[in-house]
């Protein structure tokens, strides 16, 4: 709570601070005329009973006062409630927004550990207990509690101090109970929620499964393990609702044994000639307000002990510590000659798994270079390094002389463009997925992009153009589609550095030859580092560095590398090979 009062008391923000002492006075108001209503109600009724000529028109003022004071509690507590809002979802928007900005600013490693769903739950969760947990603390809890000591002082004064402690003796014990059976609850209530996950998930694996299940006639096996965990839910389920029943009645014993001893009281007092019915009246109706809040306490209880956990939860993303940071005061990088260049680089994923030793090479600027290499040879780790996802263990990364761990993460990466095997769009428009890569296009750069990759013929036939919903993840889009809208988004971007990661080894070999073409007009005047699998499609790079076990084994043009009969050679052989094979079998 102390994380989160900042965000509810903001500094330079005077006019949200005056929106709360608004809503504290709003509160003091609606409950000062609660606490007042008892009185014109207890009155009304002493004068209707009065000997002699009742005061007729007394009794109706007091009447229609207590009338209007209902009202004017409701009035009140809505009047804070139209005030408070803009607070708290103020609030809840700082909040949210810091943790938004706190997940992109974390390392490639913590997204890959962590499920985007859970991740989205936890602030969904978390944003939900802090307006739920605002409201119980602020316009629940507090204002109960000043009831309770406004109520003990009217007892004390009307009646005596033993009213005073049966009603702090009831409080105490309902809380108690209360919390008790809660804590109980809370934990049948998780059983209750696990097992019904339980059952979910084998009843969503069987019917994904449906056709595994139909080959090996597994329907009644599938069936009963379904029917076990539905089963084992059910029970608990029951357990769960009979725990609320029980919690129900404790309350309402308790509740009725104080609400019988306060009026026996009264009417005792009244026998002896020191109270009036309106006091039986005065009474029962503020331990009718007052247990009326406190009634809802299990509830309250499980919220705010739910939404405490969740708001953990929330600033544990927010204390996660960033695996890769900006030096304090570090400058914008500034590039004249994109070369790139790889010192003694060494690193690894995991520390007793080492991916690169001792890695070096240098990408000059403006040529061509291409890592090629078996699978795990550690080529995707130097994209993945390079636009400094992760920080090497040993040696350094340089553009243009500049040590990448010494410059702003931001501006090295305004430098870099990638055109990835796996282009993954938003799931909005072909116009929104170009104009990514630049703040703030005009139409015609985006035109331009679209041309220069070859891709504004296509746009331009579709019925909706531009404004085309490519679906999530691009999944609308055909594989040679997607890669041409990630290459615009690059071309708009306009990069001195390219980096090319397997950009074309899923597709096929029309598509790939046409993207090709595109991407060797793209690279033109850049410093490409072009990742590959298939060397056919590097065979004219400027410097080809041949990857075995994290290190440089051969590097050299294609035809040097072929001359020389190593590793190179043996996989532009083999990959030959096969192509002939898949030739052969075509035809």
């Amino acid at each position: 709570m102390r994380r989160f009062l900042p965000y509810l008391w903001p500094k330079g923000r005077p006019e949200l601070k005056r929106r709360i002492i608004g809503a504290g006075v709003l509160v003091l108001l609606a409950k000062a005329v609660i606490l007042a209503l008892p009185f014109a109600y207890a009155r009304a009724v002493d004068t209707m009973g009065a000997d002699g000529d009742p005061a007729v028109w007394v009794a109706m003022a007091l009447v229609i006062a207590y009338a209007g004071g209902r009202f004017g509690s409701v009035l009140f507590d809505n009047l804070r409630n139209i005030v408070f809002n803009r607070v708290g979802q103020d609030a809840v928007l700082g909040l949210t927004q810091d943790v938004f900005a706190r997940l992109h600013r974390l390392s490639l490693r913590f997204h890959l550990s962590r499920r985007t769903g859970e991740i989205t739950r936890v602030v969904e969760r978390g944003t939900k207990s802090i307006s739920s947990m605002l409201y119980f603390l602020l316009f629940n809890i507090a204002p109960t509690a000043i009831e309770l000591v406004v109520v003990s002082i009217i007892f004390w004064t009307v009646f005596g101090w033993e009213l005073v402690a049966a009603t702090a003796v009831t409080v105490v014990s309902f809380i108690w109970v209360t919390q008790a059976i809660t804590e109980w609850r809370v934990k049948l209530r998780k059983e209750m929620n696990d097992l019904d996950g339980q059952a979910m998930a084998r009843a969503v694996d069987s019917l994904l499964n449906y056709e595994t299940v139909k080959y090996f006639g597994a329907e009644q096996r599938e069936q009963d393990r379904y029917t076990g965990s539905a089963k084992a839910y059910t029970e608990a389920a029951i357990k769960t609702e009979n725990s609320l029943g029980l919690l129900n009645i404790t309350q309402a014993v308790i509740m009725n044994l104080m609400m019988g001893f306060a009026m026996a009281w009264t009417v005792w007092g009244w026998s002896q000639g020191r109270l009036t019915p309106g006091d039986l009246v005065l009474v029962n109706t503020y331990l009718l307000q007052l247990f009326r809040p406190l009634d809802m306490l299990g509830w309250v209880y499980r919220t705010i002990r739910q939404g405490l956990i969740d708001m953990a939860d929330m600033f544990n993303l927010l204390d996660t510590e960033a695996e890769v940071d900006d030096a304090p005061g570090a400058p914008a990088i500034v590039v004249r000659r994109p070369t790139v260049t790889f010192e003694d680089v060494s690193f690894g994923y995991e520390p007793d798994r080492q991916i690169l030793h001792r890695l070096s090479f240098e990408a000059p600027a403006g040529a061509t270079v291409a890592l090629v290499g078996p699978s795990g040879a550690g080529k995707s780790t130097i994209g993945r390094l390079l636009f400094r996802f992760y920080d090497p263990w040993d040696g350094r990364i340089c553009v243009d002389g500049q040590n990448i761990a010494d410059v702003t993460q931001e501006s090295l990466r305004r430098q870099i463009g990638i055109v990835p095997q796996d282009s993954v769009l938003f799931n909005d428009t072909i116009g929104y997925n170009i104009a990514y890569g630049q703040d703030d296009p005009s139409s015609g750069d985006i035109q331009r992009a679209a041309a220069d990759a070859a891709i504004l013929p296509f746009i331009t036939a579709l019925p909706h153009g531009f404004d085309t919903e490519v679906g999530e993840r691009g999944l609308k889009l055909s594989g040679g589609e997607k890669q041409r809208v990630a290459i615009a988004r690059t071309l708009l971007k306009n990069p001195p550095i390219l980096l090319l990661d397997e950009a074309t080894s899923a597709l096929d070999s029309r598509t790939e030859q046409d993207i090709l073409a595109t991407l060797k007009r793209v690279s033109a005047n850049r410093t490409t580092i072009a990742i590959a699998h298939r060397l056919s499609t590097i065979s004219d790079a400027d410097i080809i560095n041949v990857m075995e076990a994290g290190r440089i084994v051969e590097s050299g043009s294609h035809g040097e590398l072929l001359r020389r009969d190593g590793l190179y050679a043996e996989m532009w052989n083999r990959q030959q090979s096969e192509t002939e094979e898949e030739r052969e079998a075509a035809e």
